[in-house]
């Protein structure tokens, strides 16, 4: 996974309009699918006080996204954020 900047834009209900990925604005061409999952959390050390927030909690966003206006190929990102991060993960890129 590389990290990647934040989606730079959203609708107003906090939906990726655009991604800043490599220098370059990939604007978002189809509707985005958002999930979230559960991370192993059993699996790491990480210990909390209570009260922290979601620990557990992995967010996802599948976008179809063309460079800019231009009538370039799709390309698929998928893009996930940790619990309690700031930082947008982009676990995946496929053509089509």
């Amino acid at each position: 996974m590389r990290r990647i900047s934040a989606p730079a834009s959203f609708t107003a209900k906090g939906v990726p309009l655009a991604v800043r990925h490599e220098g370059r604005i990939w604007a978002v061409v189809a509707e985005p699918v958002h999930w979230f999952d559960r991370c192993d959390w059993w699996k790491t050390s990480r210990r909390a006080p209570v009260g922290s927030g979601d620990l557990v909690s992995v967010e996802h966003w599948r976008l179809q996204v063309r460079l800019g206006a231009s009538t370039s190929a799709r390309r698929t990102f998928h893009l996930r954020r940790d619990p309690l991060s700031e930082q947008w993960l982009l676990a995946g890129v496929t053509d089509g």
